[in-house]
């Protein structure tokens, strides 16, 4: 099996005009978590018309199409999308805007679909290749954890699997700049929450009340010591506070008898995570005695942290390599702060999550905003990418 490049995808007038439409049918119609009934119809029923063996249901709304090469082999390798889009009002003015009030693609997952069905149709076309190909189309990775309801469906009892790759576009990256790195990639996401509780009061007489402010005060001015004093300084974390709530605006005299502090931890080893928990924990509670009241924690972990492995990793610089050239394929690239459900996958097999630019010119905007579009310019770079990374792993030239 031979290389691609995208000069040659796009040659193919016909081909990208179906692949825009389909992008654009798909960014019109948003659905959120595992509720991507039409979407997951629409890639279905796609991969049966190219022939493939196909199974819906997994994980719920997830779709998984199997492709045999012609020639033999006996390595499996996976290639994943998401289909989930999210819970913002649309604002770019595309002709394709959303249909869906309060629903968007606003992450890209339309255009990561249809790269993917892209390269299952070419594929398909000629499977001039040693071994097997799965097609993983998931459900809910903006939250939901498709991923992991995926596996425990037997995603992988069910369809045995030697590796996985998956791909991101890069916003406000320039276009077709693919980053990467062996090791973790993007970071364990986690939320917190504290209730500070004490019986409140009248302001004007503090001293008959138990104050929760005064701990939630603290604690919040304590909190950078969680990550400065015990976290080293060759890991990687962040803990922030995103929400802060407490009495009533209208009655300012008054000392509420709740305060609630809340916020998100990242981190990027087992270790790190465990030690943010329970610091986190003990400073709270710390602060909450200190006062007199009492701190309620929960201490919520969402996704592990995305860990690529090395071979994997050299797979997809030279996959990526052979559609753009070298200097387009950073697999030394800095870790990501956010999070991915991929990781889910790379805790059971091997595989690389790559990252590749959706443009950097003027109207790019980032990701989960309302103004936020694919590029379909991204399309045949990805179509590339996803068959030389067949072409690496199942007989390459």
């Amino acid at each position: 099996m031979q290389h691609t490049t995208p000069e040659e995808i796009t040659a193919d007038h016909a081909f990208m005009e179906k692949m825009i439409a389909i992008r654009h049918d798909i960014h019109a119609h948003p659905e959120t978590a595992f509720e991507e009934v039409r979407t997951s119809a629409l890639v279905a029923e796609f991969l049966e018309g190219l022939g493939m063996e196909v199974h819906r249901g997994l994980g719920k709304t997830g779709v998984v199409g199997t492709l045999k090469g012609k020639r033999p082999g006996q390595k499996v390798i996976a290639l994943r999308a998401d289909m989930d889009a999210l819970h913002i009002t649309e604002d770019t003015g595309v002709p394709y805007t959303s249909q869906v009030p309060g629903k968007m693609h606003a992450c890209g997952h339309d255009g990561h679909t249809t790269m993917l069905l892209g390269a299952a149709e070419k594929l398909a076309a000629n499977p001039d290749f040693a071994g097997t190909v799965r097609f993983i189309f998931q459900p809910a990775e903006e939250g939901g954890g498709g991923a992991n309801e995926m596996i425990k469906d037997g995603l992988f009892d069910l369809f045995p699997t030697d590796a996985i790759y998956g791909v991101h576009n890069g916003p406000l990256d320039p276009l077709g700049q693919m980053t990467t790195r062996v090791g973790p990639y993007t970071s364990a996401s986690d939320d917190w929450e504290i209730v500070f509780e004490g019986t409140g009061g009248h302001g004007a007489s503090p001293e008959k009340a138990t104050d929760p402010t005064v701990a939630a005060g603290q604690f919040m001015a304590s909190l950078g010591n969680v990550v400065s004093r015990h976290v080293a300084l060759t890991d990687w974390a962040v803990v922030s506070i995103g929400h802060v709530a407490g009495g009533e605006r209208e009655s300012a005299n008054i000392i509420p008898a709740k305060v609630l502090v809340a916020g998100t931890a990242r981190s990027y080893r087992p270790e790190v995570r465990d030690t943010l928990q329970r610091e986190i924990t003990r400073l709270a509670e710390g602060c909450a005695m200190a006062c007199g009241v009492e701190a309620h924690v929960d201490y919520e972990r969402g996704y592990p942290p995305l860990v690529n492995t090395s071979e994997e990793v050299a797979v997809t610089g030279r996959a990526h390599a052979a559609s753009l050239g070298a200097e387009m394929a950073d697999t030394k690239a800095p870790a990501i702060g956010a999070s991915e459900d991929f990781a889910y996958f790379l805790e059971k097999i091997p595989g690389a999550y790559v990252s590749i630019g959706n443009g950097d010119g003027p109207g790019a905007a980032f990701v989960h905003t309302p103004k936020f579009d694919f590029n379909d310019k991204l399309i045949p770079i990805g179509v590339a990418y996803w068959m030389n990374v067949v072409a690496e792993e199942l007989g390459g030239a």
